[in-house]
C-alpha cells in the first residue's frame, strides 16, 4: 500500500495546474473542488440506462448474443482466470459433493471459449454475459473495488484473422460503442459534456517506453492517455527492450507472445482513456487475440507453470477441441463512473469500503452507495 501510495503521490503531483490541485489520502486521488453531476436517485436511472444502452450496442457490432455465466467453478480444472498469477481466488468447498473445492470466478477468460466451442458458433459472431466477480487482495481507492462486474465476450474468429489488423477493427468497433454511449448521455444530461476524442489511438507499449524511457510503466500510461485522450495499449505481458513486461497476463489466454505485422510482439491490450476528474488514466477493458497450443506452450514456459497443460481446459486446447477467439472484458461501473464524471467507482458500485475512506469521501462531497 505504501508503494503504491507514493505512485499515486508522484503521479498525481507531476500532473496538478495552477487551477487545480489534487491532495492525495491513502491510495485515494480527491478532487479539491470536485461537485457530482448527478443526485444519487438519477444516477441510478443513468447507470440503467448506459447498461442496457451500451449492452446492445456492443452485441450489434460485434454479432454477440447473451448467455447466462457462472459465479464460481471447481478448483484444479483449469477455467478460472488466474488474473497476475498472485491473486488468491476465494474458496469454499461443496458439502453434497464430498467437499470438493471451488472458486468464485475472477474473469470467465477461458470459460467463454469452452462455450463457443459446445455451442459451434460460426466465426464472425460470438457471446456475452454479465460476469461478477469478488477480489479479495485488491487495494480499494477511487479504481477498485473488491466486487469486479463487467461485460465478458468472446468472438470465434478463423485462423487467419488471427492478426493485428483484426484486433484494432474489433477495438474501433468497441470505441465506437463506447462514445456512442457518451453522446446518448450527452443528450440525457446537457452538463456532463462528452470528453472522448474521435478515434482512438493505438501504440505499442514498446513504443512507449522509448518514447517516455524515464517513466515507469503507469507513468507512461499516463503521459499517453493524457496526451491523446484515448489510447489502446498493445502487448501487456511480453518483457519489453527493458527487460520488464509493461504489465502483468496470465500465460492461458491473451495471445502476448505471438509477433505481429508493425515488428513488435502481442496481439492483444488493454483500452486506457484520460479521466479527466481524476486526472489520471483510466482502464475500462483488457482484450486479445487468445492463444493457440504453440503460443500456449510457449507462455507456459515463459511463467514457469507448464504444469497448467494437464488441466481439462488446456487439454482441450491442445487437443484442438476448441475454435480460435477474440474476446475481453469491459467493466460495467468503470463506464458508469466514467461517463457519468465520478469520482469513485462507489458512487457507481455497491460495495465494501473501510470506514477511513467513507468518511474522505463524504468530506469531499463524493457519496459513496
Amino acid at each position: 500500500m505504501q508503494e503504491k501510495f507514493a505512485l499515486f503521490k508522484k503521479f498525481a503531483l507531476s500532473l496538478q495546474s495552477k487551477h487545480e490541485i489534487y491532495c492525495i489520502i491513502m491510495a485515494l486521488i480527491i478532487p479539491k473542488k470536485y461537485k457530482r453531476k448527478l443526485l444519487p436517485e438519477t444516477t441510478e436511472v443513468a447507470i440503467k440506462d448506459i447498461k442496457v444502452a451500451f449492452q446492445e450496442k456492443l452485441a450489434k457490432a460485434l454479432n454477440l448474443r447473451r448467455v447466462t455465466a457462472p459465479l464460481f467453478v471447481l478448483s484444479g480444472t483449469g477455467l478460472n482466470d488466474d488474473l497476475n498469477g498472485i491473486e488468491k481466488a476465494v474458496t469454499f468447498n461443496i458439502q453434497c459433493m464430498n467437499n470438493s473445492p471451488a472458486e468464485v470466478v475472477h474473469s470467465l477468460a477461458k470459460w467463454k471459449r469452452t462455450k463457443l466451442g459446445f455451442y459451434d458458433i460460426a466465426p464472425g459472431y460470438g457471446l456475452y454475459t454479465d460476469m461478477n466477480a469478488i477480489r479479495a487482495c485488491e487495494d480499494l481507492d477511487n479504481l477498485h473495488s473488491l466486487y469486479v462486474d463487467q461485460w465478458d465476450w468472446e468472438q470465434t474468429i478463423t485462423p487467419e484473422d488471427r492478426n493485428l489488423d483484426y484486433l484494432k477493427e474489433t477495438v474501433v468497433k468497441i470505441y465506437d460503442a463506447v462514445r456512442a454511449t457518451e453522446q446518448m448521455i450527452y443528450k440525457s444530461f446537457p452538463h456532463i459534456t462528452p470528453v472522448l476524442p474521435d478515434e482512438i489511438k493505438f501504440i505499442h507499449a514498446e513504443e512507449l517506453l522509448q518514447e517516455f524511457p524515464d517513466l515507469d510503466a503507469k507513468g507512461r500510461e499516463a503521459a499517453a492517455a493524457k496526451k491523446y485522450g484515448a489510447i489502446f495499449l498493445i502487448g501487456i505481458g511480453n518483457p519489453l527492450s527493458n527487460g520488464e513486461p509493461h504489465d502483468g497476463r496470465a500465460p492461458d489466454y491473451d495471445d502476448w507472445i505471438t509477433p505481429n505485422s508493425d515488428g513488435y510482439i502481442g496481439l492483444n491490450g488493454d483500452m486506457i482513456f484520460w479521466n479527466t476528474i481524476l486526472e489520471c488514466p483510466f482502464e475500462l477493458s483488457s482484450m486479445g487475440i487468445r492463444v493457440e497450443p504453440e503460443s500456449l506452450m510457449q507462455q507456459l514456459k515463459a511463467r514457469g507453470c507448464e504444469d497448467r497443460s494437464q488441466f481439462k481446459f488446456h487439454q482441450m486446447l491442445l487437443n484442438g477441441e476448441l475454435p480460435s477467439s477474440i474476446g475481453g472484458g469491459i467493466g460495467q461501473s468503470r463506464l458508469c463512473m466514467f461517463l457519468l464524471q465520478k469520482a469513485h467507482v462507489g458512487e457507481v458500485q455497491a460495495s465494501i469500503w473501510p470506514e477511513e475512506q467513507i468518511a474522505q469521501c463524504q468530506a469531499a462531497g463524493i457519496e459513496l452507495i
